[in-house]
Parts: structure tokens; sequence; C-alpha cells
């Protein structure tokens, strides 16, 4: 009977664990130029020909570019506070929709995530003819672990990762510890074990009263990485912290940006 009972709760729980994860919106409630931000709609094509939908928010005499990838709920639409935030450090933007996500084509999934991101760094580097030296790599949440995904194969300028955890299987530990020691886990996004190869300078921001991803594994992403790295403690929320914590925030992306590493 416990084998029969381990076996149907794995195939319930592989058949739900899409939209455990995944939160996707197709609704784009805002553009930039609402938040008095110029900006161009951006479309390319993912590896299995499903369409991509971003934004490129230029800044005039820019010559560095921040690749944004966002967490797993919404759409590039809610992320008008971060962007502008960005804009006045005076980095031009990419931002994209994974599929699934707002204008962009197909379904969400671990792969498609990471080769939509690998699609963003090249329409940097073929059509705005940025060099990796100059595309600082973001990613805020889940979007953190497709950011270091990427980051170990491009070796782009700098990395930043907000928020995000070390594992899927950390995460299911802290929230279904009994449950995640019988269910097999069809996503991995293994932050901590992807960062052991990254060898671009690295800033870790996470807030000790984070109410959805424990502090402890935004720490343990920062302990596995090689140096150059910075952790700063931000303050609030999953959601609002970057909010939260201004003016610090800002100057401290400010800060990591400007050293002496680069």
């Amino acid at each position: 009977m416990l084998l029969v009972f381990v076996i149907l709760s794995n195939a319930i729980m592989y058949a739900l664990q899409p939209g455990m994860v995944f939160f996707p919106t197709k609704n784009i409630s805002q553009t930039p130029d609402q938040w008095g931000l110029k900006y161009e709609d951006v479309y390319l094509e993912s590896s299995n020909q499903n369409k991509i939908h971003g934004w490129y928010l230029p800044v005039k005499d820019s010559k560095q570019v921040l690749l944004f990838f966002h967490g797993n709920g919404g759409n590039i639409s809610h992320r008008g506070d971060s962007l502008k935030i960005f804009n006045r450090l005076g980095l031009n933007v990419l931002i994209i929709d994974y599929q699934g996500y707002g204008k962009s084509e197909g379904s969400p999934g671990e792969q498609k995530m990471y080769d939509d991101a690998l699609v963003a760094w090249n329409f940097l580097i073929t059509k705005k003819k940025f060099k990796p030296d100059d595309i600082v790599v973001f990613g805020r949440s889940l979007g953190g672990a497709v950011a270091a995904n990427l980051a170990v194969d491009v070796n782009p300028r700098a990395l930043i990762l907000e928020s995000t955890f070390s594992s899927v299987k950390d995460m299911a530990k802290r929230l279904l510890p009994v449950i995640s020691r019988i269910v097999y886990s069809r996503y991995e996004f293994n932050t901590a074990q992807k960062i052991t190869k990254n060898r671009a300078p690295l800033l870790v921001l996470h807030s000790r009263d984070d109410d959805i991803i424990p502090f402890e594994l935004g720490e343990k992403v920062y302990q596995a990485a090689g140096k150059p790295k910075i952790f700063i403690v931000m303050a609030g929320d999953h959601n609002n912290g970057f909010v939260q914590s201004q003016p610090a925030y800002e100057q401290a992306l400010n800060n990591f940006l400007s050293t002496n590493f680069f």
C-alpha cells in the first residue's frame, strides 16, 4: 500500500507542479511610455519556434546594457519600478517574457527559460552589437536561476541575483518537508550548483524579512560562488523589498557597477 501511495502521489504532484511553480499572466497592463521611459517592442524566436516578446529600453550614450529576467509571476508590465531604477543608473535594458508569459507564445518550462535567456543574449550581441563585457545579467527570484544558468555559459560583465533561491529541492524542503522526501521534482533550478562555475563579478541581494524565499537560501547561493562577490542585506518582503530598501538599494547597485574589478 505504501508503494501505491508513493506512486500515486508522484503522478499527481508531477502533473500539478507547473501550476505550483509558474504563475504567468497574459495581459500587458502598462507599457514603459506610461512610466516616462522610451522603449522598443522586441520579438524574438525561441529555439522551438515560439515568439518571445520583450522590451528594449535605451538610454542615450550608454554603452552598457542590463539583461533582466523576472520572477515566476506576472509579466514584464509589472516591473516598472525596477526598470525606472536601472534607467536612472544609466543602463540600457532588455527585459523579456518567458514562453507563456505576456505576449510570448508557448508554455513555461525550465529548459525553455534557459533557452529563451540565450536567445535574448544573442539578440544583444548580434542585433544591438553589444560585447559580452558590456552586458550585466540580472535575475530576481526564479529569474535568478535563469540568470545564473546563462552567466556560466556566456561570461557577462557582471551578474546580479536578487531574492533568489539555491534550488527547487531546497525550497521544497522548507515548504513541504515531508512530501519533498517522497515526491519527485520535475524542476531543478539549481542556482547554487550553477553559481560555482560563474566567473563574472557577483552581487547577491536578499532580505531577512523575505516572506517567500528564506534568507538562508540566498546566503547559500552566495557561499557557493567564487570571488569577486558582494552580499547586500535588503529590507522588506519578497515582492517589494527592493522598493522598501530604497535609497540604499539603488546606491548598492550603483556602487557594485562602479567597483574597480571592472
